[in-house]
């Protein structure tokens, strides 16, 4: 429109890529359209819908739209079009293209968009501003400007078409391949269409069908081949064999069969077989995307007869106990995708399929913890640090269904979450029961450092707000009259502390023996070294200017603090061992410098000021630059927000909540349980101030221990936005607000350290508040009460205002 008023205006619309089409000849060239599919569909039906509105008023001009830019008048067929769409909407812009539409099509992209241009052409003629309809004609076809690009036969047009494209959406590894298999078949691709592909892309959304494709390629035996790798490794395979119709009909046959298998995957309940089907849901809810070639490769071989369901259940048990126990001992996942691509190529050919999947998974290689290892780790790893939280959440639930507990919890249902018997935020009375069962030398903080996050003090509830850090006899009553079995047997427990989580880890670790087989024996699986190559990690990571304790390092990895003291006397080489101290700050009366290299620097102190750690005036480092187990645990797990159960990072509440309590609400009912007044209403004016910035408080989703967010971007697509700290009610010792360096360090501009530093400048300006440098990388804590204060006040509402204006110039330059 805006063309059409200005005839000496043009608007480009960027590059079309033409590669040649197999049936090609000079007296009527055709071409493959690799890039402006969709440009071209839309503007051929603009011109239609043009056409067909001035066919009373201008039948001839209507005609001379239709042969100039529509139909080729003197063929017939598919050569009577001059553009010819994909197969799935060929039938739809055909039949508006001979203006023979049916009601078929309401509601397609193409009816959709050919009655959008009938409508807009009708606004056109408003008798108060109206539009000359043949102006816009003209502007379409005479000031909307198209580079074309055409390749030759041997050129790579993925290759152009990726360098070419940088808006607008790119062309798939699957419309590629698409195009390059009816391309080849030369008297039978209607067919193959109509009976094959198109219910198979039906039956698949693009993203979904280009993932069959891969794993087609997996399961003939291409266990190295990436995904986005896909379309040359395939055109590569078929140009080797010298396929013909006949091989490209057998491949897109074995597509749309291998279709009904790969859509049980993603939706498992359309498996007819009730016990493969909940194996199949409890993987999805795994996020198991992984282990597709090997359960791709069991439903083929279950179709062939080689399977039965029995075996199918095994074996997706097997997978499910190879996923689970390397998650709750803390197995690295970085290789399963390389484990899970090469089970089509080397599963044994001389046992049943179950058996043979059962022994290569037990591969020395492959890491299956065995019963040793899992018991062990159940005892003493940090299980609430590792996984995604619906793994965790996962884990104890199907140890819950283990009891066979006559009234099942629906658990799709129930609203649970995951609690801390022994709570995260201790209170005095939970600090001093735990100083009884200390060791000698060893803090309540550094025992309850080393069992809380275990498997033996975690439980599910939908009541964890209610437990929050409650004294146990409180707890008690709460969870004697939970539906949860684990649950009823805490909750008959006289007391809580180590020696009852150490006894409840032993029962669930019977249990998990049970329900998750372990890997075939005699294949030598002690992995203990993993452990302290975990701490070696972690302590390569220590940011500049931080120093962490014995116990912390020992209750990140699951060990005792004397072992950890023990490894690193004895282990040379490793990175910043000097820099674990005792729990008050000090050199350990038995630290030796591990190498003849580092004698030399027999003061430590003055190694541990080179390395920015400050010193009080007693001689102990400064306990503010002290990195706790969990802060050691965030050095390693990337940006992803798991602090809470199952909250999203932050949500834009909607009007129509369906809670009777908003999460607002709930954050500030949590709040005024722990904190003063004074200090619910400085929250509430920081809350207003940054809305007065243009920003949006957000609220996680989780019933723990809520949160707010104070977000920038766009409201309920977090994603693309960003936020400077997030505010939690702290569970009966204040609140506390987490500067989220950590993930700032992902969104522009904030990836600029500098600016990351500057934020940290102002906010150690608040008095009370000194975060040290070393924790830019992580997401220290600022109590709530501190914002009581006016001046402090001040100074963090300036802090807020600097931050949005960072924001808002991110994109100048």
């Amino acid at each position: 429109m805006e063309s059409a008023e200005d005839r000496d205006s043009t608007h480009f619309l960027g590059s079309v890529v033409l590669a040649p089409s197999p049936q090609n000849d000079a007296t009527f060239p055709r071409w493959l359209v690799v890039d402006g599919q969709q440009r071209l569909t839309t503007l051929s039906l603009a011109l239609a819908a043009i056409r067909d509105h001035v066919t009373e008023a201008a039948p001839s001009e209507a005609d001379r739209i239709n042969e100039q830019y529509l139909i080729n008048k003197w063929k017939t067929g598919d050569d009577h079009l001059r553009l010819l769409p994909t197969q799935a909407d060929r039938a739809q812009f055909t039949a508006h293209i001979h203006g023979t539409v049916t009601g078929q099509g309401a509601g397609s992209g193409v009816a959709t968009a050919y009655a959008f241009f009938r409508k807009k052409l009708v606004e056109a003629e408003d008798p108060a501003a109206p539009q000359d309809v043949f102006r816009i004609e003209q502007a379409i076809t005479s000031r909307l400007a198209l580079v074309a690009v055409t390749a030759e036969r041997r050129d790579n047009v993925h290759r152009i078409f990726e360098s070419l494209n940088n808006t607008g959406l790119k062309l798939s590894q699957a419309d590629l391949l698409r195009n390059y298999l009816f391309m080849k078949l030369e008297e039978r691709g209607e067919h193959i269409y109509t009976t094959y592909w198109l219910p198979l892309q039906n039956s698949l959304s693009n993203d979904e069908l280009e993932q069959l494709m891969w794993l087609q390629l997996v399961l003939d035996g291409d266990d190295r081949v990436r995904r986005q790798d896909l379309y040359a490794a395939q055109q590569r395979r078929f140009e080797e064999e010298k396929a013909g119709d006949e091989e490209i009909e057998a491949y897109i046959r074995k597509l749309h069969r291998r279709s009904a298998h790969f859509r049980r995957l993603l939706h498992p309940e359309e498996e007819s077989d009730s016990a493969v089907r909940e194996a199949l849901r409890r993987l999805d809810a795994w996020q198991a995307s992984a282990t597709y070639p090997a359960l791709m490769l069991l439903f083929d071989r279950r179709e062939r007869g080689e399977l039965d369901s029995a075996g199918t259940v095994r074996a997706l048990a097997y997978i499910e106990s190879f996923l689970v126990r390397r998650m709750i001992c803390r197995v690295p996942t970085n290789n399963l995708n390389r484990i899970f691509q090469a089970v089509p190529g080397q599963l044994p050919g001389d046992v049943p399929v179950a058996e043979g999947l059962h022994r290569l998974l037990s591969s020395e290689n492959r890491f299956w913890p065995d019963d040793a290892e899992l018991r062990e780790k159940i005892r003493t790893a940090p299980f609430y640090q590792y996984g995604r939280w619906q793994q965790r959440k996962l884990v104890l639930q199907r140890l819950e269904e283990s009891y066979g507990h006559p009234e099942p919890v629906d658990f799709a249902a129930a609203q649970l979450t995951v609690e801390h018997v022994m709570p995260q935020s201790p209170g005095d009375e939970w600090l001093r029961a735990l100083s009884e069962e200390a060791d000698e030398g060893e803090t309540p903080e550094e025992l309850h450092a080393r069992f809380q996050h275990t498997l033996g003090n975690l439980t599910l509830t939908a009541v964890n707000a209610e437990l929050s850090n409650h004294p146990f006899e409180r707890k008690q009553g709460l969870l004697r009259g939970s539906h949860l079995e684990m649950n009823r047997r805490i909750a008959a427990t006289e007391r809580w502390g180590v020696r009852e989580i150490l006894a409840r880890a032993d029962e669930l670790a019977d249990r998990a023996v049970t329900l998750w087989p372990a890997p075939v024996r005699g294949v030598g699986r002690a992995e203990r070294n993993r452990d302290w190559q975990l701490a070696h990690e972690v302590l390569a990571a220590l940011p500049h200017g931080t120093w962490t304790s014995y116990g912390d390092l020992a209750a990140f990895l699951g060990s005792g603090a004397q072992a950890v003291g023990n490894h690193l006397a004895n282990t040379p080489g490793v990175i910043n061992a000097y820099r674990v101290l005792t729990s008050e700050g000090r050199v350990s009366d038995g630290f030796r410098w591990a190498t003849p290299q580092d004698e030399g620097h027999a003061d430590v102190r003055a190694r541990l000021t080179a390395d920015g750690v400050r010193f009080t005036a007693t001689g102990a480092a400064d306990p503010a630059q002290r990195l706790t187990a969990d802060e050691l645990a965030s050095l390693l797990a990337g940006t992803d927000d798991d602090r809470a159960d199952g909250e999203d990072t932050a949500q834009h509440e909607t009007a129509a909540a369906p809670e009777a309590e908003t999460r607002a609400e709930r954050f500030f009912r949590q709040l005024a349980a722990d904190d003063s007044p004074e200090t619910v209403e400085a929250v509430r004016a920081v809350f207003t101030h940054w809305e007065s910035l243009g920003g949006w408080i957000g609220h996680g989703a989780g019933h723990v221990t809520t949160s707010a967010y104070l977000m920038l971007g766009e409201a309920g697509a977090p994603g693309r936005g960003t936020w400077p700290m997030t505010l939690y009610p702290g569970a009966g010792r204040g609140g506390t607000a987490e500067v989220v360096f950590q993930y700032m360090a992902a969104r522009e501009p904030f990836t600029d350290r500098a600016l990351r530093a500057e934020l940290l400048t102002r906010l150690n300006a608040l008095d009370g508040v000194d975060i040290p440098d070393g924790k830019l990388e992580l997401r220290p804590n600022i109590r709530l009460s501190l914002f009581e204060n006016d001046s402090n006040r001040t100074l963090l509402l300036e802090a807020l205002t600097w931050f949005r204006d960072r924001w808002n110039s991110r994109n100048s330059s």
